[in-house]
């Protein structure tokens, strides 16, 4: 080969590149006559539209209206609805009162029922829910409304549960589970559920056991664009992560199906999930799965579903859905092993390769390596030392995230032409011997100890080819080469972009190395570029203009709204009161009360909850508020059998949206909280001495009994919290700017009240 094809090559890299990402997605078209058998997106947004105009969370005034607009659409196709409530209160001390709403149609014959599933309320205490989940009732009333007007009735039941309290537990999906009639039925669930605005919805199964039957049973059904894979899969099953499913997986032994996106993780949570910002694209993709699985398992034997058995599996351009046992995974890293020795030797033999270039090509893998590795691992720390607002994106997600993924794969690339140039003398078959060792270890490591990631071996037998063809060849035809490295292109570029969009910024360093990585892959092609060098440049050059773009869009806009908060928390026994902020970088907005940053008290830190463990970052002193404090009514107290039993009642004399309980730190034997019995395991692991979080409805009194040792000292301190700072009229808060947000996953816009009580041996 005299002379590679360089532009043309790289513009058919560039273009697979493309296209791995192109087929993840349908493509959505405003105002397209859809026929009424068929899932429509613009109708599943009409429901959106209108579930998404105020937040709904559980005790919010719109969350009424929510649920009875679901419940009024189901009956409008005919459907006979109803509303399961009751107090549940999860694995994790979260006290609410749910109201699934349900409804079933009727197969004809007796086996076990479909089960479609996804929640209705928004997460306190700002966010809209048109991602989180309104998309996903949408796609249910939608689909439901697609499938009735074919006029054919399925051979299972089908059951719709529209369930309540999901961000708050679990606990719709628990009431269901633990308490309805129904669920004796069920034989398999499919559950929508949303991270973020946009992007591929991935499918991620909920299993006890093995999930080869129910991935030949999902190829069977042959959704357009699926998007999943073993990896993912194995990654979900180690994170902390719960959706309504884990409920029905590990209370009942219920197998299901999750389909969830997770792009655009900025707008997750925050007054601006809303109607506008979901992406159009990623409604149709839930919709695509929903009708074909809708089809499939409504007439599917659903009893046999169980299997001791895995399967590797993976999506890829053109085969959609690609899968093999686990049993395959031994023999096929075998295999390779074998292959690539046997080509060693004959490299050796013909003298292609020699020990001393090999080594050589050692070098630029391990620098690549390095510095690649060390520029991902230290990037969002860095970001957040350049540009401290980005602390308070909890998220760990900028609005400009993506110009960032760009950004350090243009790094990469241009670290790794550059390695690569400085080694250009060296042949390319000895070049080879190093990145496949890499990925060889990579491979066994996987299969030994991440078995959901053994699909990263299929490129190499690509690569093996590649690796015969430059020891037989001295001037392989470059087309050649580029085919076999479409396999790797195909299935690992989404990587790049998949973890830090899915895990935050502060997974760049899986961008790096997949890039570096995947650069590997296509070493038999690019080392035979005459202009490593140029393309370096390039590749930095680009990589500066991404940065660029990304400081352009590091301010906040109305349309990248700053995440702000601010708390008045009154201690009633002290009576004394401060401002509160989870701030980092203050804004002007808060910086009206927060005037010097003082110490937060670390009481209250210990405390007041949050996702993410966030704390307190300045208080500030506040004006005293007449702010109502509850009635403790102390009902009992008594020791029998040497246990001793209080029960305490909590009535609260103003509007408010949560009460928190803590304790000291003692061992409780038994605690019930309006007729619940808290979880024995969370008793014995409660976290900083939380004993319930009671998510209130309507002024609801909160009755708790507890069981301690009598030689037991007992502190209990009350929280009540309302997220009416903004509305309340013993304050004058202005409104936010345009360009500021309440921030999620903590307690905001609240008058807090902080009450203890002792309680001697």
């Amino acid at each position: 080969m005299k002379k590679t094809p360089t532009v043309l090559t790289l513009l058919l890299i560039i273009l697979a590149i493309y296209w791995s990402f192109r087929v993840l997605l349908p493509q959505y078209t405003a105002g397209e006559t859809i026929d009424e058998t068929q899932f429509s997106t613009d109708r599943a947004l009409v429901h959106v539209k209108e579930m998404s105009k105020k937040p709904h969370g559980v005790g919010f005034p719109a969350h009424t209206t929510v649920r009875n607009y679901i419940a009024d659409q189901l009956q409008l196709l005919g459907l006979e609805t109803t509303i399961q409530e009751g107090y549940t209160a999860g694995d994790w001390g979260n006290l609410s009162k749910a109201e699934n709403v349900l409804a079933r149609i009727k197969g004809t014959e007796p086996g076990k029922a479909l089960l479609l599933l996804s929640h209705y309320d928004s997460n306190p205490h700002s966010s809209l829910g048109a991602s989180d989940a309104a998309s996903g009732v949408a796609t249910i009333l939608e689909g439901v409304r697609a499938f009735l007007k074919n006029n054919t009735t399925p051979k299972n039941d089908i059951i719709i549960v529209i369930s309540d309290a999901e961000e708050l537990g679990l606990n719709g999906a628990s009431l269901f589970v633990n308490k309805h009639e129904w669920l004796k039925d069920v034989g398999l669930v499919l559950n929508f559920e949303a991270r973020g605005s946009g992007g591929p919805s991935y499918m991620l199964m909920e299993t006890n056991r093995g999930n080869s039957k129910l991935i030949s049973e999902f190829i069977a059904a042959n959704p357009a664009y699926p998007v999943a894979n073993s990896l993912a899969y194995s990654i979900y099953k180690m994170l902390p992560n719960d959706t309504d499913l884990t409920v029905f997986r590990e209370d009942a032994d219920i197998d299901g199906f999750n389909f969830a996106f997770i792009d655009d993780h900025f707008d997750y949570h925050t007054q601006i999930d809303n109607y506008e910002r979901l992406d159009r694209n990623t409604l149709a993709h839930q919709g695509s799965y929903l009708m074909p699985l809708l089809t499939h398992f409504s007439n599917a034997d659903l009893t046999n579903l169980k299997s001791m058995d895995d399967s590797v599996y993976f999506n890829v351009p053109f085969f959609k859905m690609v899968s093999y046992p686990f049993s395959w995974i031994t023999p096929m890293l075998i295999i390779a092993i074998v292959v690539f020795i046997v080509l060693l030797v004959l490299g050796f033999k013909k003298k292609v390769l020699n020990g001393k270039d090999i080594l050589k090509g050692c070098i630029p893998v391990l620098f690549t390596l390095i510095i690649n590795g060390a520029v991902g691992y230290f990037s969002w720390q860095f970001l957040k030392w350049l540009y401290p607002a980005y602390q308070d994106m909890l998220h760990g997600f900028t609005y400009n995230g993506h110009a960032y993924i760009f950004a350090f794969t243009l790094f990469s690339l241009a670290t790794c032409f550059y390695a690569y140039y400085r080694f250009r003398v060296v042949k390319t078959a000895n070049l080879l011997v190093a990145p496949f060792i890499i990925w060889i270890i990579i491979c066994g490591l996987v299969a030994t100890y991440l078995k959901g990631a053994s699909f990263f071996i299929v490129p190499l037998y690509s690569f093996l080819v590649a690796f015969y063809v430059h020891i037989n060849q001295k001037n392989p035809e470059p087309f050649l080469l580029l085919f076999l490295g479409i396999p790797a292109l195909f299935i690992f570029a989404p990587f790049v972009q998949m973890f830090p969009v899915g895990l935050g910024l502060k997974m760049m360093v899986a961008t790096t190395i997949f890039t570096t990585l995947i650069f590997f892959l296509l070493l038999p092609l690019v080392s035979k570029y005459r202009k490593k060098g140029a393309l370096a440049f390039l590749s930095f050059l680009l990589f500066a203009g991404f940065m660029v773009s990304a400081h352009m869009d590091s301010s906040f806009t109305k349309d990248r709204p700053k995440p702000t908060s601010l708390l008045y928390v009154l201690n009633t026994d002290e009576n004394t009161a401060m401002w509160a902020t989870y701030e980092r970088k203050l804004s002007d907005w808060t910086a009206q009360y927060i005037i010097d940053k003082l110490a937060v008290p670390p009481a209250v830190n210990k405390t007041i909850s949050s996702k993410y463990g966030t704390d307190f970052t300045y208080t500030y002193k506040a004006p005293l508020k007449d702010i109502p404090k509850p009635t403790i009514e102390v009902q009992k107290d008594t020791i029998k059998n040497n246990v001793r039993s209080i029960s305490v009642c909590i009535t609260p004399n103003r509007d408010i949206n949560r009460l928190e309980v803590f304790t000291n730190e003692i061992d409780i034997l038994k605690a019930t909280v309006n007729g619940i019995e808290l979880n024995e395991y969370f008793l014995k692991n409660r976290n900083g001495g939380r004993l319930i979080t009671n998510y209130i409805s309507d002024k609801n009194y909160t009755d708790i009994t507890l069981e301690i040792s009598p030689e037991t000292e007992l502190e209990l301190t009350f929280y009540e919290a309302s997220n009416d700072l903004l509305e309340n009229d013993l304050f004058s808060i202005p409104a936010r700017r345009e360009d500021q947000i309440p921030m999620p996953f903590v307690l905001n816009d609240a008058i807090v009240t902080v009450q203890k009580i002792n309680f001697d041996q």
